[in-house]
């Protein structure tokens, strides 16, 4: 199994998490996104993923992009340990949270947006820093109420267990702490982050432990 990843992509970051938290083994294909280099955009890599993103699974012969289809890909082809519920009505708040960062805040701060609004556009920085965090305010504001409802039943978004609404919101806190979003309202979602970040599959997927994690900005 090979993921092709960037160490500060947050789709790529959640997948790594999913793989970690399954006890997968895999190898991580470093595809620089820096501009002047953007491996993605290259020949080999475009004939390999068409959408020229990251993260791509490569499974056997198998091979899918966009994080949200690994991470069900992950789940029905090894469903043990589950990182979904029982409950079908469970499962369904999970994949509407997971949804509720990585099609509604993600995709407005990811970085061809970024790339767009300093580049074409030419904002100015607190023009930019002021994009970014609304996003994430907009976002969080509903992610803390759903992770607040399930506070009493553990010390992660949904309870006792890992879920891949953790696998989506760890990401997704550490770039509001990278652009220093103020996150004093959002107790809970730091809380989640911080227990899930006590454990070893966390720890190995984060950012910095990645190969390419050297890498400029």
């Amino acid at each position: 199994m090979k993921l092709y990843s960037y160490w500060r992509s947050s789709a790529a970051y959640r997948v790594r998490i999913a793989l970690n938290l399954k006890g997968l083994d895999h190898e991580i294909i470093p595809v620089s996104l820096l501009p002047g280099i953007a491996e993605h955009r290259q020949d080999n890599y475009r004939a390999r993923n068409p959408q020229m993103l990251v993260p791509f699974l490569e499974d056997g012969s198998f091979s899918t992009g966009q994080s949200l289809a690994i991470l069900e890909y992950l789940e029905e082809m090894y469903p043990e340990p589950s990182l979904l519920p029982a409950d079908a009505q469970k499962r369904a708040a999970v994949r509407s949270f997971c949804n509720s960062i990585c099609c509604d805040i993600h995709p407005l701060n990811n970085l061809r947006v970024m790339q767009y609004l300093k580049g074409e556009l030419d904002v100015s920085d607190e023009q930019f820093e002021a994009w970014y965090a609304h996003w994430i305010h907009e976002g969080f504001k509903a992610a803390e109420t759903a992770a607040t409802n399930f506070a009493d039943a553990g010390q992660f978004v949904f309870g006792e267990s890992v879920s891949l609404a953790d696998s989506c919101l760890i990401p997704q806190v550490y770039n509001a702490r990278r652009f220093k979003v103020p996150l004093d309202d959002y107790p809970r979602l730091i809380a989640v982050t911080d227990a899930c970040n006590k454990l070893e599959a966390f720890i190995q997927a984060a950012p910095e432990k990645q190969p390419d994690g050297t890498d400029a900005d």
